[in-house]
């Protein structure tokens, strides 16, 4: 039945097959479709299917975003959390840098939205003259259109509260495992130990 509504729907929308000539609505991530779209559906639904119920939209799931301001912030606002605390909640800076995958990425206000995957590496917070470092094993940096940036890290801590003597021995330990390895299982888990600690030696040198 709703396969056989669906057809017809779709012959009713399109003018019985032929090609529709009206303008395609410019693409945009700022906020969902007009409500009218979704009443043009259930109407045109309707009509082909008195009957039955239409179907959801995903319009009919979706709260519409808070418009894009007009003009770009002069601060980010920056949330940082961890899965057993928050770092940082709402707190307006200059610029963040994350250690994203694909390398450092430095957020300033009214930057494009994005999504990066972040490897171990120092997080950096920069508010005038104050600069906040945190090394972070990994996690997600968020960066929304409306000049707030979320950063969820899987563990995180402050440099300055790194013992380098710890790190240079960790370093020397997996270094070891790796290279005494016999299976693919323990050269990863050697693999592993040696990236996060060499992440950790040089964000104590920078």
């Amino acid at each position: 039945m709703y396969r056989q509504a669906s057809r017809l729907l779709t012959r009713a929308l399109s003018g019985g097959g032929r090609r529709s000539t009206a303008p395609s609505r410019p693409f945009s991530t700022d906020l969902p479709a007009a409500p009218s779209e979704d009443t043009a559906f259930v109407e045109a639904w309707r009509k082909v299917a008195p009957n039955i119920d239409p179907p959801k939209t995903p319009l009919a799931f979706m709260k519409p975003r808070p418009p894009t301001p007009s003009s770009i912030p002069s601060k980010l606002t920056v949330n940082f959390v961890l899965p057993y605390q928050s770092e940082i909640s709402n707190k307006e800076v200059d610029m963040v840098i994350v250690p994203a995958t694909t390398g450092q990425m430095g957020v300033l206000p009214g930057h494009v939205s994005t999504i990066a995957e972040l490897k171990p590496g120092v997080l950096s917070v920069h508010e005038g003259n104050e600069v906040i470092k945190y090394f972070v094993s990994s996690g997600f940096a968020f960066v929304h259109a409306n000049s707030v940036t979320d950063i969820v890290a899987v563990e995180a801590v402050p440099v300055d509260r790194i013992d380098p003597s710890l790190v240079q021995k960790g370093l020397a330990d997996f270094t070891q495992k790796l290279n005494s390895a016999t299976t693919d299982l323990e050269k990863a888990e050697a693999q592993i130990g040696v990236d996060v600690h060499s992440a950790l030696n040089a964000a104590l040198s920078g």
